[in-house]
């Protein structure tokens, strides 16, 4: 099966090729290089470097390639800078779909998977999040990711093009940017890992529900053969603070220090974790990593890995 990738070079979907790759499936990855990096893009795949909110390039690109499906990853991901700058958000994350739909329902293409969020979608709640729940994101990232999911749906309405949407909780594992403002994980560690003093957004006590690498990836090789159509939960309904997550960290890297706090970041929800059991009853899909192992085997990639 030929499958192209948008944001391919990047950590999530990155990892999403190498598996595809390993399936035997044909791959091309789509990425403008801001964030991905062509080190992460496996050697199987093949990378064209281009911007999906380029409506040409992503038409040419589509029509010359022919997928039989798109595995939808390219976004903006911030939600802080989201708040600061809508329009930017906005851009990437719902004309950015809306170029890849237009081309794609000019094309004999079987399936989209399109990466959204589970823990910015759902507004301040009671946890664990369930897809029944109306959707009320409180941060522009949140809501240009809900308005691709509906762009998702009007297509498959008017073209009958299929879709599995797949809403994250926070992502974690090797590969990921320390350097923007989401990825605690991958911030405490790099940092720790430079023997510098973590900084916590507020008191610490915001509480989040993070699902591992390898667990996203399985979730991704589901949907590829999957009929069903809709929005699936990936997470693991269990709540970690920071405060938790810098412990569990520090304790993986052997070291004792005491992170410094700052303040709290504009848009941010209290607390968010995610049911999985939609995704388990009609995917096959639940997590198998815990915590303490997935951030054990994150310190691992920085100590002795991490390129």
């Amino acid at each position: 099966m030929k499958i192209l990738v948008t944001g391919g070079a990047g950590f999530i979907a990155s990892h999403v090729v190498d598996r595809y790759c390993e399936l035997g499936h044909e791959v091309v990855v789509l990425d403008n290089l801001s964030t991905g990096k062509t080190e992460f893009v496996n050697k199987k795949a093949r990378l064209i470097t281009a911007d999906i909110t380029d409506a040409a390039a992503v038409t040419q690109i589509i029509s010359q390639e022919q997928p039989e499906v798109i595995n939808h990853h390219a976004a903006h991901i911030q939600v802080g800078n989201s708040v600061k700058h809508p329009q930017f958000d906005a851009e990437n994350n719902v004309i950015g779909v809306l170029n890849i739909m237009q081309a794609a329902k000019e094309i004999p293409i079987k399936k989209i998977i399109m990466a959204s969020t589970g823990g910015a979608m759902y507004g301040n709640k009671p946890t664990p999040f369930t897809e029944e729940m109306r959707e009320e994101p409180l941060s522009p990232y949140g809501v240009s990711k809900r308005s691709g999911e509906l762009y998702l749906n009007y297509y498959f309405e008017q073209y009958g093009i299929p879709y599995t949407i797949l809403r994250y909780s926070n992502v974690y594992g090797p590969r990921q940017n320390p350097h923007g403002e989401s990825g605690v994980v991958a911030i405490f560690s790099e940092m720790l890992a430079a023997g510098k003093t973590p900084i916590i957004n507020g008191d610490g006590t915001h509480t989040r529900d993070y699902v591992y690498i390898d667990d996203v990836v399985n979730a991704n090789a589901l949907a590829l053969t999957s009929t069903e159509i809709g929005a699936f939960n990936i997470g693991t309904t269990t709540e970690i603070s920071s405060n938790e997550v810098f412990q569990q960290v520090a304790n993986a890297f052997g070291v004792q220090i005491t992170p410094e706090h700052g303040p709290e970041r504009p848009g941010e929800q209290v607390t968010s974790s995610l049911d999985y059991s939609k995704a388990k009853e009609r995917l096959g899909w639940e997590p198998t990593v815990g915590f303490a192992e997935g951030v054990r085997r994150v310190v691992e990639w920085y100590k002795h890995d991490k390129k």
